[in-house]
């Protein structure tokens, strides 16, 4: 990969991630030492922790993405998902510079969606089938997950909208698509300024799988147990139990006693590649 970037006349120094979060570190010693620009190769796992380590040293550096994992939903943001490496080498060094906005969770950033119910059950049962590659990492494990899943009751407020009750899921979403295929905001824009939260109330296990195609096409926003809003900052609060959540799709265990999150957006506080 390195010399791909060598060919296209790039200087580069390469740095492997050695466990999740170690992106983080690496992301922040290269800001220290000047990088200009900063290549994450990997998932979506890998941009989380790239992003998370330049945004916390308030980085003016560009954040690239060479998509070499199973989802890349951030990478399809930036013109770079549909293309093997090769070509997203190519297509990176011809690219522009655009200012993104990112979402924060609590202390913590992600630059394509977080969310609660469903979408962290399926991160959970996904990482205890490890075997399966692609898409179908996504798309199998959904009826097993249903099965051990038990809707939370939250509480969902912004501005825009307010809601009590049993959840399937809430995705807030800087981009347009999560878990690889699956369209839950497919109007949302990350350089408007504004998350696009995605909430479906509890639903029975036929009208869930009846749904999921829908879901994959974008087209699920007329169904009455879909609410879609746009906003700057929601918070989410589960009234039972601690909260279970996912950033980029990076499981974040349920901490004792923390039941709520607030979740905002930041405005063009990432500076990325844009593929050519």
């Amino acid at each position: 990969m390195a010399q791909a970037f060598r060919r296209q006349g790039w200087s580069v120094e390469l740095s492997r991630t050695e466990a999740p979060g170690h992106g983080v570190e690496l992301a922040a010693r290269a800001v220290d030492d000047g990088a200009r620009r900063i290549v994450a190769v990997g998932g979506d796992g890998t941009v989380h922790d790239v992003a998370n380590g330049m945004l916390r040293r308030s980085s003016t550096a560009l954040l690239g993405v060479v998509p070499v994992g199973s989802g890349n939903d951030f990478a399809k943001l930036v013109g770079a998902g549909r293309h093997d490496p090769a070509s997203a080498v190519a297509r990176l060094v011809a690219g522009r510079a655009r200012r993104f906005d990112v979402g924060r969770a609590g202390d913590e950033y992600f630059v394509n969606s977080m969310g609660v119910g469903f979408g962290p059950e399926v991160v959970r049962v996904r990482a205890a089938t490890p075997t399966l590659r692609g898409i179908l990492s996504y798309v199998i494990p959904l009826p097993k997950a249903f099965l051990g899943f038990r809707p939370p009751l939250c509480d969902v407020a912004a501005a825009e909208h307010r809601e009590r009750g049993y959840v399937m899921m809430v995705e807030v979403c800087n981009g347009s698509t999560a878990g690889g295929a699956y369209r839950f905001a497919p109007g949302a824009d990350p350089t408007d300024g504004y998350l696009d939260v995605c909430l479906v109330r509890r639903v029975s296990l036929l009208r869930f799988l009846v749904a999921v195609p829908r879901v994959m096409r974008g087209t699920h926003l007329g169904l009455p147990e879909v609410t879609v809003f746009r906003t700057r900052e929601v918070v989410l609060r589960s009234l039972q139990a601690p909260l279970l959540l996912h950033l980029d799709g990076e499981l974040r265990a349920p901490l004792p006693g923390v039941d709520q999150c607030r979740v905002r957006v930041e405005p063009g506080r990432l500076n990325v590649l844009v593929a050519g």
